[in-house]
């Protein structure tokens, strides 16, 4: 058993009503309807389940998704209908008793937002009102899925989706099928280096410019659902039920951005504070890996420019990058070991290259020159 589980069974055991002498039988806190003691919002989807469905402003969310996107979440590669239409789009995110995907945690909150106009989603929760209601909670969350879900998460490949299969098969349910697109990472690659934290709240902060103020912090939910079991008293959990709808609506923010960023990497990443060297060394990558035909005419030229800003603002991977993929092109597509040799000396001249990126990489052109200057010398030609 998790420390963090243990901790919170001992506090709990702690914390609860001690029996009075000949008590042989405590009776459980008898449970509200929905509407008494969470509003007329909610209702009743199964024992001990309830489901409420509320319009959220997503701001920079937009109907249709450049096909350049992929190149920014290349999650989206993987999904047959690419790049696909933003109202397909399944955003989804939990709300669990703790940080472990084993069985020793649960989901109780679940949220699927769906676009239903531009800037604006329509999110349905699912809260688990105690242990017993588990499998109806599951089998109702599991009504969202379609085996063409593309499902968009923050961390959700890493932690939600795996906890939600651990609790399908904890409970003898089948594990959905779906495809998934997580933005953690294509997040990180951009703002690592621009903020001090990409947590999602942060990127939606620091990036987008939300005001999540008086929002109750995600790590008090463990403690608030568990206190909610023991008193009844609903008012601090519909309180995560609105930070667990603020958080899908932040991702769809997040989504939209990075659209903007993919139509637009120049205009768009200077809006969005984008780490340019990352962005122009992503670019790059994605095409040279794909092929331009996989993202739409005109990005590998784009890519370029994005790596060539990047090396004449002064950054030394995308001008590694940058020299070397022409070094390359010279010398074995076009046969031209003299201008190949011109662009391995461009990079060795830059200043301060051995500290900032290395000394492989600085090995590496090192023996490429001496390998072109070889050819030279052998009188080698076109």
């Amino acid at each position: 058993m998790g420390q963090n589980l243990r901790a919170r069974l001992q506090h709990i055991r702690a914390s609860a009503p001690k029996r009075a002498a000949g008590d042989t039988d405590q009776q459980p806190l008898p449970l509200k309807k929905p509407a008494e003691w969470a509003g007329p919002d909610w209702v009743t989807v199964g024992p001990l389940v309830v489901k409420r469905s509320v319009v959220m402003a997503s701001p920079q969310l937009r109907c249709t998704a450049p096909r350049s996107l992929g190149i920014l979440v290349p999650d989206l590669l993987r999904y047959p209908a690419s790049p696909p239409r933003l109202d397909d789009l399944l955003f989804f995110d939990l709300e669990t008793t703790g940080l472990s995907t084993g069985p020793g945690t649960l989901a109780f909150l679940a949220a699927f937002g769906r676009l239903t106009g531009e800037d604006t989603l329509k999110v349905d929760q699912y809260l688990l009102l105690d242990y017993p209601g588990e499998p109806g909670f599951l089998e109702a969350v599991l009504g969202e899925f379609a085996e063409s879900s593309l499902l968009i998460s923050y961390n959700g490949k890493s932690f939600d989706s795996q906890l939600l299969n651990t609790r399908c098969i904890m409970n003898g349910i089948r594990p959905p099928d779906y495809y998934q697109a997580d933005l953690l990472h294509p997040c990180r690659q951009l703002w690592k280096r621009v903020l001090p934290s990409c947590s999602q709240g942060a990127i939606e902060t620091g990036i987008l410019g939300l005001d999540r103020t008086g929002d109750i912090p995600g790590s008090m939910a463990p403690d608030i659902w568990f206190s909610f079991l023991k008193t009844g008293e609903p008012s601090e959990l519909l309180k995560v039920c609105d930070h667990n709808a603020r958080d899908i609506a932040g991702l769809g923010g997040i989504l939209g951005a990075l659209c903007t960023i993919a139509e637009d990497p120049s205009g768009g990443g200077e809006r969005f504070r984008c780490d340019p060297e990352n962005l122009a060394l992503r670019w790059h990558r994605a095409i040279r890996r794909h092929g331009e035909e996989a993202f739409g005419a005109g990005t590998m030229k784009t890519g370029d420019a994005l790596l060539q800003a990047a090396v004449e603002l002064g950054y030394r991977r995308a001008a590694y990058c940058h020299y070397r993929t022409r070094a390359i092109e010279a010398e074995w597509k076009r046969r031209d070991p003299a201008s190949a040799l011109g662009y391995v000396e461009a990079f060795l001249a830059l200043p301060d290259i051995q500290d900032s990126i290395g000394d492989s990489i600085e090995d590496e052109m090192f023996h490429r020159r001496e390998r072109l200057l070889e050819k030279l010398k052998q009188g080698w030609m076109p």
